[in-house]
């Protein structure tokens, strides 16, 4: 992965794979009645196959907005991005990633499985196999039993599950995750921290996550980019040294709070950019 604004001494880290996501010298201005709003500066940004990337800074920082142009959801003003060697465009053409939103998202009027057919539907998939996917998927985020059931029917934390079903009923490579855990209290946002793990592990897939959250983004992630506030740029890429099996009592080891306190001076240092 590699990042500007990059000093001489610092070691410029690598993707762990084959490049997913690859970035070069990618800006984003928006056009307001009160003038353009530059979101993104200057992004040099490589993200490698079965990584577990992790974005973190203040708010309006980017990290939403670099999402969303993986996701051809915004479109940028200069530079390159691709997503498996496609364009944006190209990528969500060929549906090459899931994407979970803050807010589960999910239709009240339809049961938990229907919500998560609902691309499968869209996409002309049979319903034999629209079946056999919504049973996959509800027995990776552990929802097996809960199908028949409405949106209004679950916890705030098992919505979030079903919508992450419906994100994987793609079966692609690429999972783009925006601060799911958000709105959820701290309890219920560790059981799902340690559930995500087991399904990155099980799936192998690549995950880009959203956070505000440094325990979070600590625990989770085998790389965190910490972003600075608006433009956005990346200001620092920690490869973290953790095991790949992490209990959440791995939380108070030493090795964990040297790395939080490393993306803390990341986020403090990154304030010296000027609006």
């Amino acid at each position: 992965m590699t990042l500007s604004g990059e000093t001489e001494t610092q070691a410029i880290s690598q993707p762990a794979g084959p490049a997913v996501v690859e970035a070069t010298k990618l800006g984003l201005t928006f056009e307001t009645g009160d003038g353009p709003v530059r979101a993104l500066s200057d992004v040099d940004l490589s993200i490698g196959k079965g990584e577990f990337v992790s974005f973190i800074g203040p708010s309006g920082c980017g990290k939403t907005t670099f999402l969303r142009v993986i996701a051809d959801l915004e479109q940028p003003s200069e530079g390159t991005i691709t997503v498996n060697g496609m364009s944006p465009r190209e990528a969500r053409e060929a549906r090459a990633y899931g994407y979970v939103f803050q807010a589960a998202a999910l239709f009240p009027w339809r049961t938990i499985d229907r919500n998560v057919a609902l691309p499968l539907e869209i996409m002309g998939v049979s319903k034999a196999e629209q079946a056999e996917r919504i049973k996959r998927t509800m027995d990776l985020v552990n929802l097996t039993g809960f199908g028949n059931k409405y949106p209004w029917q679950l916890s705030g934390g098992m919505q979030q599950r079903a919508s992450i079903a419906r994100a994987l009923a793609f079966d692609a490579d690429l999972l783009l995750m925006d601060e799911p855990f958000g709105a959820l209290d701290e309890i219920v946002r560790d059981h799902l921290n340690e559930q995500l793990l087991e399904l990155w592990a099980r799936t192998t897939k690549t995950i880009c996550f959203v956070t505000h959250s440094i325990p979070e983004a600590v625990y989770l992630s085998t790389r965190i980019v910490v972003m600075s506030p608006r433009p956005g740029r990346v200001t620092d890429v920690i490869e973290s040294t953790l095991p790949k099996e992490r209990p959440l009592d791995i939380r108070e080891t030493p090795e964990f709070l040297a790395i939080a306190a490393r993306v803390r001076d990341g986020l403090r240092a990154g304030h010296s950019y000027d609006e």
